[in-house]
């Protein structure tokens, strides 16, 4: 007897879910759904799924973060990303996170049975572990920076704003992001905290002999670039 696919959907959209669950059964796929960030990040991380399916816009916990959460922790579940954004920094965000698929809504759900399908019979699949930009590499499981052979370890939040202006590269990053990205939107940190970060990192930088750094766009923000001679 052929075991059904099991996939868990955290879905705040509850009569999407429903939706997505009842043609789910139809192609013989059980599926667990799931309304809050929190709990279903606590389903993904202690049980066994042959694909889960995020939102990325989750009350507690959004996808994105859940995402991060269970690629940091080694699980290596397939994950399909369901978002109603469609830039290409929101699919890119995802992808270097560690996402395998992406589907902006409003999506086909044939195509979404067939994605499934297609990343369930994967064997040995790969999680994008590293992102590299300029003649950086950043690992973002160790937090390892590295320049060919020169290396260093970035603490949790160095290694996010590394990541975030990895993710960016053309884009001016303020403050304002930083604070709410790295340190959260009810941390008591101001932009004292985030000078003293960029500070460390173009420290980091000159260890590392790297031709980027980070450059300060007065009132603006910071944007990682490739220094003039």
């Amino acid at each position: 007897m052929v075991k059904n696919l099991n996939v868990l959907l955290v879905e705040d959209e509850k009569r999407l879910a429903s939706a997505i669950k009842f043609l789910f059964k139809e192609n013989k796929i059980d599926c667990e759904t799931v309304f809050d960030g929190k709990e279903g990040y606590q389903k993904a991380l202690n049980n066994e799924y042959d694909v889960i399916i995020l939102d990325v816009m989750l009350p507690n916990l959004n996808g994105l973060e859940i995402l991060s959460k269970l690629r940091r922790c080694g699980k290596n579940t397939p994950i399909i990303m369901l978002t109603a954004r469609s830039t290409v920094n929101d699919k890119i965000t995802g992808l270097n996170l560690g996402a395998d698929d992406y589907l902006p809504k409003p999506f086909d759900f044939d195509e979404l049975i067939a994605r499934v399908k297609a990343l369930s019979r994967r064997s040995g699949f790969v999680v994008m572990n590293e992102i590299s930009h300029g003649d950086l590499s950043l690992n973002l499981s160790t937090g390892e920076l590295s320049n060919k052979d020169i290396k260093v370890k970035l603490n949790f939040k160095e290694k996010e704003i590394m990541k975030l202006f990895f993710i960016s590269p053309d884009s001016v990053i303020t403050k304002e992001s930083l604070l709410n990205k790295v340190w959260g939107s009810d941390s008591f940190a101001t932009d004292n905290n985030v000078e003293a970060y960029v500070s460390f990192l173009r420290k980091k930088l000159k260890f590392l002999k790297s031709n980027l750094n980070i450059k300060n766009y007065q009132k603006v923000g910071y944007k990682l670039e490739e220094e003039n001679d």
